[in-house]
């Protein structure tokens, strides 16, 4: 896969105006895709660590733009911001950092049919305001940080559609030049792509355009010489390690995934179930039988490790993974699904938080770094240069895995 050229990070006006527009509509099919199996009602929503209550997320994602680019705020703490929200206690209801996540579930919200008509609001108002902006990092940096972050939230979504198995469509099509999705392809080559090692700028050009916080400082890093696999390990490759009894094996699992495995009853992958010899799947509320030749979906960090010894293998560094991505070997197949590295999720040297100051600076060396994207990460998102990250133990995200050789 090579880097959209359509990306967010360089869009001028006219373009986010198009992408700004096409992520509220996403935003807004998925809602309803949830509330038409009931969650639009944050009490029949499961009180999980890993979803927001529907409502809340689709109210939170309008508050952030209004916050950012409609009020001016140039930081994220509380009083930042000019001015009042649009609704009356919008502050008190959608700030992500103030309000505490077990709080969002007994909230008095507004019923869905304000918070819809607040988002066409605060979009109508932003689209306005951005016809009048010059084509200007500075300026544009708003813009781009609130697209960026209804784009992760838009994903988020769907992870809720697969969690709480709705039946509803998973996936509304884009509209708009700036937009295309790309869909899942089949697994990459198979076999090793061997990479020479060397020095390579991790980051990019940060001299233009936006670039995420936790992405500087760019620097100059050496990688020592590699092979690592074309594509994701596949379900074939992950069935073999199922049927070899890898769940049952601890020499496989670090200490870590060990203790993460005592608290459950697995012997696959999340969502995975057996009918005699066949095993099946469960996307959005459907069963589907495997598809042996795709890459393994829904693993943890745990369980990719595991894989990983057992097989003779290891997870590649977010170095080993940027470099990669960024040799232009044609073989190097990405953007399929999330990839686990071996890496922590920590700050590179001169980290400075940007305006969102709670996007990665409260969850460095508490989250694992992921690269990539998924089949569901809008194609002006993907870059070889963006760090997702995540707890260890979360199996709902769209990820795999590739490995390397020792």
């Amino acid at each position: 896969m090579t880097v959209n050229q359509a990306s967010f990070r360089h869009a001028g006006p006219r373009e986010l105006a198009v992408a700004l527009q096409d992520a509220r509509h996403y935003t807004l099919a998925l809602f309803e895709a949830l509330a038409a199996a009931g969650y639009d009602d944050a009490a029949r929503v499961p009180r999980l660590p890993i979803v927001n209550p529907p409502l809340w997320e689709l109210g939170h994602t309008a508050w952030f733009a209004e916050w950012f680019v409609l009020r001016g705020a140039l930081d994220s703490r509380p009083g930042a911001a000019s001015g009042h929200s649009l609704l009356a206690r919008g502050d008190d209801w959608f700030d992500s950092g103030t309000v505490p996540h077990a709080a969002r579930w007994t909230l008095d919200l507004p019923p869905p049919g304000a918070v819809k008509t607040y988002c066409h609001e605060v979009l109508d108002r932003i689209l306005d305001r951005l016809a009048h902006e010059a084509d200007d990092d500075l300026a544009l940096y708003p813009y781009r940080l609130a697209l960026a972050h209804e784009d992760m939230h838009g994903e988020a979504f769907l992870y809720s559609l697969q969690t709480l198995q709705s039946r509803g469509a998973p996936a509304p099509a884009p509209a708009g030049a700036l937009a295309p999705r790309a869909q899942s392809t089949a697994a990459g080559s198979a076999g090793d792509i061997a990479f020479p090692g060397g020095s390579f700028m991790r980051g990019g050009d940060q001299s233009r355009g936006f670039v995420f916080d936790n992405e500087r400082n760019a620097a100059l890093v050496k990688v020592a010489p590699f092979a690592i696999d074309a594509g994701l390990v596949s379900t074939a490759a992950y069935l073999d390690f199922v049927h070899d009894g890898g769940y049952e094996r601890s020499q496989y699992w670090t200490e870590a995934g060990r203790a993460w495995l005592m608290t459950q009853e697995r012997s696959a992958p999340r969502y995975w179930a057996r009918e005699g010899e066949d095993w099946y799947t469960v996307r959005f509320g459907r069963p589907v039988a495997l598809d042996l030749a795709e890459p393994v979906r829904h693993v943890n960090l745990y369980e990719a490790q595991a894989w990983c010894a057992w097989a003779g293998r290891r997870l590649p560094t977010e170095d080993e993974w940027e470099y990669a991505a960024g040799s232009n070997q044609p073989g190097f197949a990405w953007g399929q699904l999330w990839e686990w590295t071996a890496s922590a999720f920590l700050p590179f040297a001169g980290f400075e938080a940007d305006r969102y100051r709670d996007y990665s600076a409260p969850w460095f060396g508490t989250r694992q770094t992921l690269r990539g994207a998924s089949f569901a990460t809008p194609a002006r998102l993907r870059s070889p240069h963006f760090r997702n990250f995540f707890t260890p133990e979360r199996d709902d995200i769209f990820a795999g895995f590739r490995s390397c050789a020792f």
